[in-house]
Parts: C-alpha cells; sequence; structure tokens
C-alpha cells in the first residue's frame, strides 16, 4: 500500500512539472522583427566576416525578409483557422512572389558580399535547407506513425 502510494504522489508530481514546463513555452515573448534583424546580421557578421558597410547594406535586407516571411505565417495562420484553403492558382501566385524574393534577395547578396564571402553565404544556405528539410521528413514520418496508431486502434 505504502509503495502504491509513493509512486501514484510521484506519478502526479511527474504530470505537474511536465505540465508547467510545456505553459512556459508557449509563454514566451516573441522578438520583435528588430531583435531578430539584429541577431541575424550578427549570425552573418561572425560567420561571413562582414564589414561595418557590408553589414549596413545586408541589414535592411535581412529586416524586409524578416518581416515578409512573419505576414505570410500571420496569412498562414489565419486561413487555417478560418479553415479556407488557397485555390491552385493562389498557391501558385504565391510560391512565384516568394521566388522572385528569394531571387532578388540572393542577387542582392552577390552584390554586396565578395567572391569568398558570397561562396560561404551559399554553403550556409544550402546547409539551412538541408537541415530545415530533414526537420520536415521528421514531422511527415511523425504524423504517418500517428496516423498508422490510430487505425490499429479502431
Amino acid at each position: 500500500m505504502n509503495k502504491a502510494l509513493t509512486l501514484l504522489i510521484l506519478a502526479v508530481g511527474f504530470t505537474v512539472t511536465t505540465q508547467a514546463q510545456k505553459r512556459d513555452k508557449t509563454k514566451h515573448e516573441k522578438l520583435t522583427v528588430e531583435q531578430k534583424t539584429e541577431l541575424a546580421v550578427k549570425k552573418m557578421t561572425l560567420q561571413l566576416d562582414l564589414t561595418e558597410s557590408q553589414q549596413k547594406q545586408v541589414k535592411p535586407l535581412v529586416a524586409e525578409q524578416i518581416s515578409e516571411r512573419q505576414e505570410m505565417w500571420a496569412k498562414r495562420k489565419a486561413m487555417k483557422k478560418s479553415g479556407t484553403k488557397p485555390t491552385a492558382d493562389q498557391k501558385y501566385a504565391m510560391k512565384s512572389k516568394m521566388l522572385d524574393k528569394q531571387i532578388a534577395y540572393k542577387t542582392e547578396m552577390k552584390r554586396i558580399l565578395n567572391e569568398q564571402q558570397y561562396e560561404r553565404y551559399e554553403k550556409m544556405a544550402a546547409r539551412k535547407i538541408k537541415r530545415h528539410s530533414k526537420k520536415g521528413d521528421r514531422k511527415i514520418h511523425k504524423k504517418r506513425k500517428h496516423h498508422k496508431e490510430n487505425k490499429s486502434d479502431k
């Protein structure tokens, strides 16, 4: 009886602790566009060894990219909340616009950076894409696994 009571208390304590940790994650403040920009430029400065003039040129590009990304996520979130899905034409327009902006960003970065810096920038971008695609694969795998478990429960 004593052991069962101890185990019950431990289980309840563990559950309460994990729930408190989950709540803390959702309460943390989001960084502003300026803060995100500043951090991104500092990170690029360290990785690419940017000069001060290059930092000043890169900063508005990064700020624009971050603010556009936030707008896009806000639109996606609103669409998801309302339950509407974009049409094929809307998807095409969004993807085309996004690719045009990526091309313009890349062109500007090529203009600002010297050859060595640009090569490092390209390698960084490739690693980032690879890392994000792996995350996506994991999410898909988890969804499939979850879906299979739900089917087997029925």
